[in-house]
């Protein structure tokens, strides 16, 4: 049992959301060396870095591929729209029009377990010393708490009830961005707003919002970069990667085609006509660090079979 001490640091989960307009894309932009998954094109204003994604399968190869580069942050813009990219690969994959033609909440279930191996990849990321910045939408939500006696609306991520607890479960640190504005009462007793110009990270929990932090940060902050840029400047690698090169890896995947195909087919990871570059990209990260004991795993279990 090997038992560590003291604080330790290493690379940020963020998630990111807020309300439209209020420059979540810009403020991503600032997170070190930043990488764009773009799948909603919004980055287009931006002299930045991306990859435009259109596709679940673009989306997990991407992140696959980006383990080997100099970025220091992944930023996906946004965690909603890959949800959707989940839901339209599930639709095709299964030949079904509509998510709700699995039957009542099976749909989005199997989304949110593929939003759920969309993390674990991401994890990997953190492993070899990169930030994660998932940027989201917000919504208002309708919320009847079981201890109240009234039901109030509140800020929340805009994705399904069954990916949103996930997604921020996973983060470090989840930063609600809104425009910070005041309520006064006029002359005549009605209520009025005021402000709406300064732009806020909310960063702890609230009846209003979904927020979390556990770097200590203040409550409210500036939504400006200084403002969180200690949390960035010493990350590290939560440890050393062990992975070979993807050249290495794949190199060695193409060699033994046909065997690898067959393998991970019989084993229910591919269906038939699949090959192995279908994989999900967090199967790939585990194959990739362990490629020699892999391979020969598959060349003893064909020659077997044969």
């Amino acid at each position: 049992m090997k038992i560590t001490k003291g604080k330790q640091t290493r690379p940020q989960r963020v998630v990111i959301y807020g309300v439209e307009s209020v420059g979540k894309t810009t403020f991503a932009a600032q997170f070190p060396a930043p990488l764009f998954l773009d799948i909603e094109g919004g980055t287009a204003h931006l002299d930045t870095d991306r990859v435009e994604i259109g596709t679940w399968a673009e989306l997990t190869g991407a992140i696959k591929e980006v383990a080997a580069t100099n970025y220091q942050t992944v930023v996906i813009d946004s965690a909603d729209w890959a949800e959707r990219l989940a839901v339209e690969d599930l639709l095709a994959a299964n030949k079904k029009q509509s998510v709700e033609d699995f039957g009542f909440g099976k749909g989005w279930v199997m989304a949110a377990e593929k939003m759920s191996r969309l993390l674990t990849a991401l994890d990997g990321l953190i492993e070899v010393g990169k930030n994660v910045v998932l940027l989201a939408h917000s919504k208002v939500q309708r919320v009847e708490p079981p201890d109240l006696m009234t039901a109030y609306d509140r800020y929340e991520l805009k994705m399904s009830k069954q990916s949103s607890p996930l997604v921020k479960e996973w983060a470090d640190e989840l930063w609600f961005f809104r425009f910070k504005t005041k309520v006064i009462e006029t002359e005549n007793g009605k209520a009025k707003g005021t402000g709406g110009k300064q732009r806020i990270i909310l960063t702890t929990h609230s009846a209003a919002y979904d927020a979390k932090t556990r770097s200590g940060l203040a409550e409210e902050l500036p939504m400006e970069w200084p403002s969180v840029a200690h949390l960035f400047a010493t990350a590290k690698p939560a440890k050393k990667a062990t992975a070979p090169t993807p050249q290495a890896w794949e190199q060695k995947l193409e060699a033994n085609e046909e065997a690898v195909n067959i393998f991970l087919i019989g084993r229910g990871v591919l269906k038939t006509g699949q090959t192995w570059r279908e994989c999900e990209a967090d199967y790939l990260l585990k194959v990739a660090s362990r490629i020699d004991q892999f391979i020969q795993v598959v060349t003893d279990s064909v020659e077997v079979a044969a």
